[in-house]
């Protein structure tokens, strides 16, 4: 490759960002040689305000950019949870593309080429290849499937944030695993671990937990584990149940029924999601989010409940490694 070329590329810039994290990482443009990573806070635009938004933003590029090589760096690409690359004036679409924009002036990253898409379309991206048409499936925080096409968002199935859907995602698993201990503690549920675990997590005192080893939950002690674990979660932002969404990985593991029924529900509905988009057969669907990323936990029940429509199915870990692969795109591009 000649050096006017190499030039021309320089550095690119992949952000990530999600309900719970924002990943950046700096890349080489012409070969997309990894150079530099940071992280930061949450980073969906509908849900963290503008100003906090380009915080996180800043701090993650910050960490990722040395200082000294700002200069270098040709285009950036952010995959944003709540936004999309079409249309322009969608919500989401433009508070991110601001807050971005405030991040990188902040930072003197005067870039050529800055570009907003969707998490998902990030995500997509990332598989190998880069394909530009098929379907993907985020499953972290939230959950939302969607069908690609020419790298573009056409249609999306779930998506609708931890008050209205979401369904399968880790707040829907750590908001089960909540409901599930408050079950298990006023007998509407059967006993579980996630009694104990959740009641830890929170902060419940050891004096009110159930038992270890199986001992007799009296009713005056039930009802005060009741009475404190529902200040504990109402304490905290709503989307924080997610926390607990580990917890339930780990029950599962050690055979606990309740976490085990609670994950066979999370992959059907994470299939469903996927399904209601009308597959085709060998249809490609890229998959990520900490649940079915690779080594994720929902990853193999739910390729089984989608052997049926004869899917491709990859996991990438982030939708950095897209968001670095459309940015050395639109650096090199027309």
């Amino acid at each position: 490759m000649n050096s006017d070329l190499n030039q021309r590329s320089g550095w690119v810039v992949g952000i990530d960002t999600g309900g719970t994290r924002t990943r950046a990482v700096l890349a080489d443009g012409h070969d997309g040689r990894t150079l530099g990573e940071g992280t930061a806070g949450p980073g969906n635009p509908l849900a963290v305000p503008g100003p906090e938004l380009a915080d996180h933003l800043a701090e993650a590029v910050a960490s990722a950019v040395p200082a000294a090589g700002r200069g270098r760096v040709v285009a950036v690409v952010g995959g944003f949870a709540g936004a999309a690359r079409a249309p322009e004036e969608e919500p989401g679409r433009m508070r991110a593309r601001a807050a971005l924009t405030e991040a990188l002036t902040r930072l003197g990253i005067a870039a050529g080429a800055v570009e907003v898409y969707s998490d998902i379309e990030a995500a997509f991206a990332g598989a190998p290849g880069h394909p530009a048409d098929g379907l993907a499936l985020v499953a972290g925080t939230g959950a939302v499937a969607a069908r690609i096409e020419g790298r573009v968002l056409r249609a999306t199935s779930g998506g609708d944030g931890w008050l209205l859907g979401d369904d399968g995602g880790g707040f829907w698993i750590g908001r089960e695993a909540a409901r599930a201990a408050l079950r298990a503690a006023d007998g509407r549920g059967e006993p579980t671990a996630l009694a104990e675990a959740v009641g830890r997590a929170l902060g419940i005192p050891e004096t009110v937990l159930p038992p270890v080893g199986g001992g007799r939950w009296t009713p005056d002690r039930r009802a005060a584990y009741r009475a404190r674990l529902l200040p504990a979660v109402m304490d905290r932002p709503p989307v924080r149940l997610a926390d607990l969404a580990p917890l339930v990985v780990r029950a599962a593991q050690e055979k606990d029924a309740t976490a085990g029924t609670i994950l066979e529900e999370a992959g059907a509905h994470l299939a469903a999601t996927v399904a209601a988009l009308g597959p085709r057969p060998g249809e490609a669907l890229v998959v990520t989010g900490g649940l079915v990323a690779p080594e994720g936990p929902l990853l193999t029940p739910l390729a089984g409940r989608l052997a049926r429509l004869d899917l491709t199915i990859t996991p990438v870990t982030d939708g950095c490694a897209g968001a670095v692969a459309l940015a050395r795109l639109i650096a090199t591009g027309p």
